[in-house]
């Protein structure tokens, strides 16, 4: 069976399509065949990060590590069951045909509360949730008491990782491992950086989620897109020598594919 990798936040620009592509294009570099899957339908920047990245290896006469990018297949009324949602048999479709032939599935959900993103995060094996390092992303986490600045319990998104824990355990598979990632660190802004950090702690001890660093804002991320490339490619594309910004971006990937703890990686890259 294929270790399922969900990153899922119902916020969006929190940055889940540079997280998806960033692991998924690891994985595939260090010799893993990777599945991946973009429920967001409509805007699909997962997808359209892959769909570059064939189009400049064509154009540059590279043969780079890429992951194996599907479509959801359409539903047909005929292979539908009795009162079958449409959206499940077409998600169900998608990873029936990648579970038999790859190691990991990546799938990108939308930033809002779909059926598809639903239905996703009860199949995760691995949740990253990206989250901006700002008090406005934690709301969709927790709600806050404004004098105290303590937790008051669980809001919108942590409450939908709970049903989908639930259902997986109805179903007797493992629990989720759920990693909340802080992106866009600033060097500044230290005051509410710290507080965040204090927020996310104690709620990680009170919902069950460990809490990694993530990636900074950098212009790299934003050049990368329209190549389809991430950070790891660099050096394959013919860039010998690396900024600091972007070595320690790179550093950055590394610290993230080893706070996964996916099962059977070894990052050695």
């Amino acid at each position: 069976m294929a270790h399922i990798i969900v990153v899922g936040n119902e916020k969006g620009g929190s940055g889940k399509s540079t997280t998806c592509m960033h692991v998924a294009t690891a994985l595939a570099r260090m010799g893993h065949k990777v599945g991946a899957l973009d429920l967001d339908l409509r805007q699909r920047s997962f997808g359209r990060y892959i769909e570059n990245r064939r189009a400049y290896l064509d154009r540059a006469g590279l043969n780079l590590a890429t992951p194996d990018y599907r479509e959801l297949p359409e539903a047909v009324a005929s292979d539908l069951a009795p009162g079958e949602n449409p959206y499940d048999h077409r998600l169900s479709a998608a990873v029936g045909a990648l579970e038999p032939i790859c190691d990991f599935i990546v799938i990108d959900c939308p930033g809002s509360h779909t059926r598809l993103s639903q239905v996703a995060h009860s199949l995760a094996d691995t949740l990253i949730t990206p989250l901006n390092d700002s008090f406005v992303d934690f709301d969709l986490l927790a709600r806050m008491d404004l004098e105290t600045g303590r937790v008051k319990g669980p809001s919108i998104y942590a409450e939908m990782v709970w049903n989908a824990r639930q259902l997986r355990a109805q179903a007797g598979l493992k629990p989720i491992d759920w990693i909340v990632l802080r992106n866009r660190l600033g060097a500044q802004q230290m005051h509410n950086k710290k507080k965040v950090g204090a927020a996310l702690e104690e709620l990680s001890r009170r919902i069950g989620f460990r809490v990694a660093p993530g990636f900074s804002e950098r212009v790299i991320f934003r050049e990368l897109f329209p190549r389809g490339l991430t950070l790891l490619d660099l050096k394959d594309t013919g860039v010998d020598q690396l900024n600091l910004s972007n070595i320690a971006a790179r550093q950055e990937v590394r610290d993230l594919l080893r706070e996964l703890r996916l099962p059977g990686v070894a990052v050695d890259f």
